[in-house]
């Protein structure tokens, strides 16, 4: 586990959208400030901010505030994983986001974890799994059982997928989707093994009226013969 030097700074931010190549990058402009009590993250929550921490090797660990909403807007552009621009006092960085912490009731944010970022180079990062399909295997009489919500990959900086896409349509119950049926691009490797299972298929309730008959028909039948 390494060890970084913290300052206990808070950081306010600005979220700027610019557009570089057809692309949108997201400029998180912040302003520091110290820490005004122990419980300033409980009241930066109830204000609408998400409390956070940006480290690196070239820095000294900052701790941070973001408004909730821009964060979002932030991780709906990028990923959860994904990179991000961050403006500290009139000097750009840029950050990995390494963890999104949520609510496991409201999904809200609670943290998040950002690293500095320097050059470009391969990065291994867990890529959030998107699934599609789910209504088809529905219709037909199955359900999907979904074992993994994400995918563990190494490629360079600017290949990183926002997420991947799954696609179960196809799904007959009894069948899985595995690692190996992931398509991604040649650049991106994926580090997971391609035997695991992804999701599968089992079989759901399809015939509840015609069981619902059957009971009412048993019942019926008990009652005659009382």
């Amino acid at each position: 586990m390494k060890n970084f030097k913290t300052d206990v700074y808070f950081l306010n931010f600005k979220l700027i959208i610019q557009t570089v190549g057809g692309i949108y990058m997201e400029e998180l402009k912040a302003i520091k400030r110290q820490k005004t009590s122990v419980h300033s993250a409980k009241k930066e929550r109830r204000k609408g901010f998400v409390p956070g921490i940006m480290y690196g090797k070239s820095l000294n660990s900052f701790m941070f505030e973001i408004a909730e909403l821009e964060l979002n807007k932030g991780i709906n552009a990028n990923g959860e994983h994904g990179l991000i621009d961050i403006d500290i006092d009139g000097e750009h960085h840029k950050g990995l986001i390494k963890e999104v912490q949520r609510d496991v009731v409201t999904h809200k944010i609670l943290h998040i974890d950002v690293e500095e970022f320097t050059g470009n180079k391969e990065i291994v990062s867990d890529v959030p799994l998107i699934y599609m399909g789910e209504d088809f295997v529905v219709k037909n009489g199955g359900v999907l059982q979904k074992d993994k919500n994400s995918i563990k990959v190494q490629c360079m900086a600017e290949n990183l997928p926002k997420y991947i896409t799954v696609d179960v349509g196809n799904l007959l119950r009894g069948e899985s989707y595995r690692i190996r049926d992931v398509e991604l691009a040649q650049e991106i490797t994926i580090l997971d093994s391609v035997d695991t299972i992804i999701a599968t298929v089992t079989k759901g309730n399809t015939n509840t009226k015609d069981t619902a008959a059957e009971s009412n028909e048993e019942e019926n039948s008990m009652v005659s013969g009382e």
